[in-house]
């Protein structure tokens, strides 16, 4: 696939180009190694990081939570029922 980009700015493109004779890598090369560290980064930065909901607003979401769930059977009989609705894992081949 190829994609244009646009307006980058000079100092960026120097600086680019700089890195990729350092590293031996074409210009081309250079920038997708640099997009895909960035998005990398990007995703753990966004996606994997300390986002993480408050101790107080867990215990008022649990509160809140709480005795909501009604069932007329037994713990075992949940249990036997969840047992029963798993599906075996896919075949493979060793």
């Amino acid at each position: 696939m190829n994609l244009t980009i646009r307006n980058i700015p000079e100092y960026v493109i120097e600086k680019l180009r700089t890195i990729s004779k350092m590293q031996r890598r074409s210009l081309n090369n250079e920038i997708l190694f640099v997009l895909e560290r960035g998005m990398e980064e990007e995703i753990n930065h966004n996606y994997h990081s300390e986002k993480k909901i408050s101790k107080s607003i867990q215990t008022e979401l649990w509160n809140k939570l709480s005795g909501m769930w009604q069932d007329s059977r037994t713990t075992d009989e949940i249990i036997d029922d969840i047992y029963k609705s798993r599906t075996l894992g896919r075949e493979f081949k060793i």
